[in-house]
């Protein structure tokens, strides 16, 4: 029967490599890989401290990528369709992205998925670079702590539940199916009370 133990030397004898899936899985996907890592310093696979370094690194470098394909992407293709229906589906769930786009920017970080939407769009719409970072760089202080410590709530539960390495990540399993089912719920009631919001007076 393998423990999480095994699972926990696999990591430490790859340190290295960890880092780099945690730097890279930041800057193209975010969540899963945050609590990911969360759970895995909670197994003392990770060091915190050194972790914090790629993820804000990753992060980063997200932040100026995504802003960077927003601004090639207004001059080569913004009459496309696919665009049009981007821009539709940003100004439904922010529809004062324009107006508030500090806040708008914000708030996406902590919509799962959304973000990354957001981030390319600021570029699109030429949105106050400086504006644009500052809502970026204050989202993500709050967003990485808030994930690695939901991590690490995970696999500290689930470790106090089995340290059967099946049981475990079953526990786990559960635990990040019911975050991205929370988060999707929310992500709905900002959209349901935007458009409320919206509503002329």
């Amino acid at each position: 029967m393998h423990t999480v133990k095994l699972l926990t030397i696999l990591v430490e004898h790859h340190q290295v490599l960890a880092y780099v899936l945690i730097f890279f899985g930041l800057v193209f996907e975010g969540e899963i890989f945050l609590i990911a890592s969360g759970i895995l310093v909670s197994l003392g696979a990770l060091d915190l401290p050194f972790l914090l370094i790629f993820v804000y690194g990753g992060a980063l470098i997200k932040t100026f990528l995504g802003y960077y394909i927003g601004t090639l992407v207004h001059k080569k293709w913004h009459n496309t369709k696919l665009l049009k229906h981007m821009e539709k589906r940003i100004f439904n769930i922010t529809p004062r992205f324009k107006q508030k786009p500090f806040w708008s920017i914000f708030i996406s970080k902590f919509i799962m998925g959304f973000n990354h939407i957001v981030i390319i769009f600021s570029g699109y719409q030429k949105i106050d670079y400086r504006k644009y970072l500052k809502a970026e760089i204050c989202s993500t202080i709050i967003w990485a702590p808030l994930l690695l410590s939901l991590g690490y709530f995970f696999g500290f539960t689930a470790l106090n539940v089995s340290r059967e390495i099946w049981r475990f990540s079953l526990v786990v399993l559960i635990f990040v199916i019911g975050y991205i089912l929370f988060d999707k719920f929310i992500g709905w009631l900002y959209e349901l009370f935007e458009e409320f919001y919206d509503e002329p007076k």
